[in-house]
């Protein structure tokens, strides 16, 4: 497959291959970018993308259509916000309950896109949007964990394709008393 390059728009290297695989060699990359398998085969099904905007554009489009299966897959494979290497042991307590109180609610791992945060937001952010949320039902929770795997996709996208993006948004479970 040729690569597209539209006039005024500047060829990314890693999109050109990315556009020119074989359909299996992209997946386990989008997979890192968001866990389910829908989502992933409607990206590479719709290649080229002219630029990175219409790649971020078709994964918002295929995100909004996640079914609630394709959200369980999605955010089963999803680990919560890595903290700072600083951050105090009643931090990690304060968040493992908060994590227990969520997952307890909603049946899945608190997701969300950190992009932007500095390490030192990264805590207070993170406990400020738990609680926010748990005052969710569970439908208006689905809807804000969706746009949140949106974000955190595009985030990951961009970051594969060689994009500078906020290392806070990566995922991961704190180690102490988790």
């Amino acid at each position: 497959m040729t690569p597209t390059h539209l006039p005024g728009h500047v060829a990314i290297p890693q999109l050109d291959r990315f556009n020119g695989a074989p359909a299996a060699d992209p997946q386990p990359t989008l997979l890192s970018c968001l866990r389910s398998h829908r989502w992933a085969h409607r990206i590479t099904a719709h290649r080229p993308y002219p630029d990175l905007g219409s790649l971020l554009a078709a994964s918002d489009e295929a995100a909004y259509d996640l079914s609630p299966a394709d959200l369980a897959e999605a955010l089963a494979g999803e680990t919560l916000p890595t903290l700072p290497e600083d951050t105090y042991e009643a931090a990690y307590t304060a968040l493992n309950a908060a994590y227990a109180a969520y997952e307890a609610k909603f049946g899945h791992v608190f997701v969300i896109s950190l992009d932007g945060a500095t390490a030192t937001q990264t805590v207070n952010r993170v406990l400020e949007a738990i609680r926010s949320r748990l005052a969710h039902d569970p439908e208006e929770e689905r809807q804000v964990a969706v746009e949140e795997l949106r974000s955190l996709a595009k985030a990951r996208l961009t970051s594969a394709l060689g994009g500078a993006r906020n290392p806070a948004a990566r995922h991961k479970r704190p180690t102490p008393g988790r």
